[in-house]
């Protein structure tokens, strides 16, 4: 069967604008990175109801967003869409070949959500277009609609669900991820609690329109991520892996830097 790619994302910058209810507004740039990835297909299983997913995932499969997707899109189809929804999930399971850390900053199960509802729209024919896609995606999670549209890169606002195309070259990202799990919620609620600075309307339209290159050039990385700050308060380990010139994604525990290129003295 077909191999799909689940790429991985970085922030280049993450600044918190407000609140929404529970939620955090935002803005950050989102860059894919094409070096990382996981690879998801669908495999022929024994036929039966149950929803089978294979791979190297520490949570059950009800937790997987690849499941939440696939009920997320169930409520969304017509009855006879539906069907042949179930239908299909009942002859074949998705295999996914994880090379994405969990808990890193990087959107590995958003993406693979989003890939899943992409996989499905296609081998069924459903014709949903990528904004109901996207629509769909969000209520598995916010990170999800960047990953259906596929841009390069882009600027994501709100919780999550505005996401704009910004029109740069990707960039070359090296990744480090420390075995730290973090968890999202609390990194927020620190921010929230001992952080809480939103920029205003006139910064965020600057950061919209300068390039990748240019916020990693200038600058430093608690200025660029407004998450990383509460990172460390909450998980001090994090201090002995951070390196002058790397910078944090999301809410971590992911660094990453431009790769630096190496010079040929042949």
């Amino acid at each position: 069967m077909k191999l799909y790619k689940a790429y991985a994302k970085v922030n280049i910058f993450l600044k918190i604008t407000g609140i929404r209810g529970n939620y955090h507004e935002i803005i950050s740039r989102f860059m894919r990175v094409d070096s990382l990835y996981d690879e998801l297909s669908f495999v022929a299983k024994d036929v039966g109801d149950e929803f089978k997913i294979t791979g190297d995932f520490s949570c059950t499969v009800k937790q997987n967003t690849i499941y939440k997707a696939y009920v997320a899109l169930l409520e969304f189809l017509d009855e006879a869409n539906a069907v042949l929804l179930k239908n299909l999930m009942s002859k074949y399971g998705v295999d996914v070949k994880k090379n994405i850390p969990a808990f890193a900053g990087l959107g590995g199960g958003s993406s693979d959500a989003a890939t899943f509802l992409k996989m499905c729209n296609e081998v069924l024919h459903l014709g949903l277009s990528q904004n109901e896609l996207a629509l769909i995606g969000l209520k598995v999670g916010a990170d999800v609609p960047f990953f259906i549209y596929g841009y390069d890169s882009a600027n994501v606002s709100g919780i999550g669900e505005i996401v704009e195309e910004f029109k740069e070259e990707l960039l070359d990202i090296e990744i480090f991820t420390p075995k730290i799990e973090i968890s999202t919620p609390k990194v927020y609620t620190s921010y929230r609690e001992n952080f809480y600075n939103p920029i205003d309307c006139f910064e965020a339209e600057k950061l919209k329109k300068t390039s990748s290159l240019d916020v990693l050039k200038n600058m430093k990385a608690d200025e660029a991520n407004d998450l990383f700050k509460p990172a460390l308060q909450e998980y001090k380990e994090l201090k002995n892996y951070y390196k002058h010139g790397y910078y944090f994604s999301g809410s971590g525990s992911s660094f990453f830097r431009v790769r630096e290129e190496k010079v040929d003295n042949g």
